[in-house]
């Protein structure tokens, strides 16, 4: 770089080519730009053009970083038109980084633009361009681009496979990934830890834990983020033991663990309600200094929270040495997917008081929490505040979950409304909440009209098929191809978790759990229960629906827990799906007539069941 500086100065006249770059202020620019005082630097890279003392081509660059580290996107624009000025915008190096700049400030548009314009590209304008897309979420336009640069002749470098592996990754494109595995292979970067470690991420996020494992043993050299990569890949296929017993190698073989390892492990027992081996993570955290970082003992507030163990979150909050706005969130959160609104929206106010700024998130969780507890009025306040008092514009997350309020608490036709009058246009995930609450309410004429949108938005998605079916309680209504995803139900025992799914006997004491199955549902029948056979859509004799009622996931779940632990242990089990209404009422029950503590983690929320009585007092 210092020669392209070097002809570029020496192009124009004698006098300036021997002007060193202290006279043209390059290093107190660059040193403005280091301590983030953008406007001035930009202010004296502008002075410097005027005055036709050509700055030096590290000048722009340090600048161009500087955005781009500080996500300034309209200082970008003004460096960008200097540029131009300049008569730069050829110089590859700059383009380059122009490209960078944009895509770090967001604007891909921007972007591709620098990019089309260029005359020439080397394997750097590819990698900024390619990583532009895969960083803005447009991730098949990103393989797309790589195909484009392939087709040119240029071959990519071990950053740009890095780049499309990790787009592979986020698409679970498996063999895209094999093939990009194929061209490392020829290429030798095989052996590079970077690329290695990446590999394994990308099969373990295509479900080839199987294939991740083996690259991960043959691995030549393995750093901490291997080794968080495998950690990651078992935790996201929900294997929250594999996971666990990898942590321990880890240990054994002297690899230190960082933050990153426990944030992994602890979101594993989170998203399983892994309890026991989540305290175990704590200790752990205590053990290797963590416990000041904020973002381990923010997790850990959500783990605690996200396991029904709400008070201990809350005790774990109070003592934070430091609380930033994520660790606001996991409480809030927390008390959100516990059905505890008043006390999210105490939590909410008081975060206020103490002058922390509510972000997108916290008001996604309030807002949540408000729609769990049926507190409308509460939470059109908290909606219309954001962006009259506190700034914050609302995003399609925020429009749901006002949909959510609206409809849980009766008012459909107001939730219709409320969407057909939204200021930007709705997507799938606010239609399917206006189909999941006329689903709740049976309302037949709004749940179609959701319905319609849905599937002209995802048409192969199966979820509004299903909804759709409940809503007319027939089963014909699925279009041909189109499968319902069956729940799955986990509960912990032992530090092992144990998955359930509907109708499944594989299970090694599927003979137990069936005979402590049939004699549940005779002492519940005894306490008056009655099977509700609407959540059974296949068309079949009530004896077949009442039998497939007995088999959903959950309801085997608790039948085991019953059978593997001591009298009066509680239960915890994480289910993938929304609990049905005749689960929710047979636990209710089950909790009475067995004299247990039974708490359901949900898609939606945390139920806690205790003598005949849910947590959610029956709104959820």
């Amino acid at each position: 770089m210092a020669s392209m500086t070097l002809g570029h100065i020496q192009s124009g006249d004698g006098l300036r080519s021997r002007v060193p770059d202290s006279f043209c202020n390059g290093d107190k620019l660059s040193k403005l730009c280091e301590e983030g005082r953008l406007k001035e630097a930009l202010h004296m890279l502008k002075l410097m053009v005027q005055k036709t003392t050509k700055p030096p081509i590290r000048a722009y660059v340090c600048l161009l970083k500087g955005c781009s580290r500080r996500k300034a996107l309209a200082e970008g624009k003004q460096v960008h038109a200097l540029i131009v000025q300049s008569v730069l915008d050829s110089n590859i190096f700059l383009a380059n980084t122009l490209v960078h700049m944009y895509s770090k400030c967001g604007s891909v548009l921007h972007a591709h633009k620098v990019f089309s314009n260029m005359p020439q590209h080397d394997v750097y304008s590819w990698t900024a361009i390619i990583s532009a897309y895969a960083d803005s979420g447009e991730v098949e336009e990103a393989i797309n681009l790589f195909q484009q640069m392939q087709e040119t002749g240029l071959a990519p470098d071990k950053v740009l496979f890095v780049v499309v592996l990790k787009a592979c990754a986020s698409l679970a494109g498996l063999e895209q990934g094999r093939q990009l595995h194929s061209d490392i292979i020829k290429r030798g970067f095989q052996s590079d830890v970077i690329v290695g470690s990446t590999l394994v991420n990308m099969y373990a996020k295509c479900g080839c834990t199987e294939d991740a494992r083996e690259l991960f043993d043959n691995m030549s050299e393995r750093n901490v983020v291997s080794w968080n990569a495998m950690i990651a890949g078992y935790a996201q296929n929900g294997l929250g033991k594999e996971a666990l017993a990898l942590y321990e190698q880890m240990k054994q073989e002297g690899m230190q663990p960082n933050h990153v390892t426990f944030l992994l492990l602890l979101k594993a027992c989170a998203s399983l309600a892994a309890l026991e081996q989540g305290k175990q993570l704590h200790s752990e955290v205590i053990k290797r200094g963590f416990q000041s970082d904020v973002v381990v003992c923010s997790t850990l507030v959500d783990m605690y929270a996200k396991c029904g163990c709400i008070e201990d979150a809350r005790e774990l909050f109070d003592n934070l040495s430091e609380r930033d706005v994520v660790s606001w969130n996991a409480m809030i959160a927390g008390y959100a997917q516990n059905g505890l609104g008043k006390e999210a929206l105490a939590l909410y106010e008081q975060m206020q008081r103490e002058g922390k700024k509510p972000d997108e998130v916290t008001y996604t969780s309030v807002l949540s929490a408000c729609a769990h507890s049926g507190l409308v009025d509460q939470g059109r306040y908290v909606f219309d505040s954001m962006c009259k008092n506190h700034g914050v514009t609302p995003t399609k997350e925020h429009y749901a979950c006002m949909v959510d309020l609206l409809g849980r608490a009766g008012y459909l036709a107001d939730a219709e409304l409320f969407v057909n009058k939204m200021p930007i246009q709705p997507d799938n995930v606010v239609w399917m909440t206006l189909l999941g609450v006329a689903r709740n309410q049976g309302h037949v004429e709004i749940g179609r009209r959701a319905f319609d949108h849905v599937v002209k938005l995802e048409p192969k998605n199966a979820a509004p098929y299903v909804l759709l079916s409940k809503i007319y309680a027939a089963a014909g209504r699925k279009e041909a191809g189109v499968k319902k995803v069956p729940g799955r139900s986990w509960i912990e025992i032992d530090n092992q978790l144990h998955a359930f799914v509907v109708g499944d006997a594989t299970h090694p004491q599927s003979k137990e759990i069936q005979a402590e199955l049939d004699r549940l549902v005779g002492l519940m029948k005894k306490a008056g229960y009655k099977p509700n056979l609407s959540f059974v859509l296949e068309d079949v004799e009530d004896e077949e629906k009442e039998n497939a009622l007995c088999g959903h996931s959950e309801k085997q779940a608790i039948a085991f827990g019953l059978i593997n632990t001591p009298f009066g242990t509680p239960i915890r089990i994480k289910k993938s799906l929304r609990v049905c209404g005749d689960c929710h009422n047979a636990t209710k029950i089950i909790s009475k007539i067995v004299g247990r503590d039974i708490s359901v983690m949900d898609a939606d929320r945390y139920h806690h069941f205790k003598d005949g009585f849910c947590s959610c007092g029956d709104y959820w």
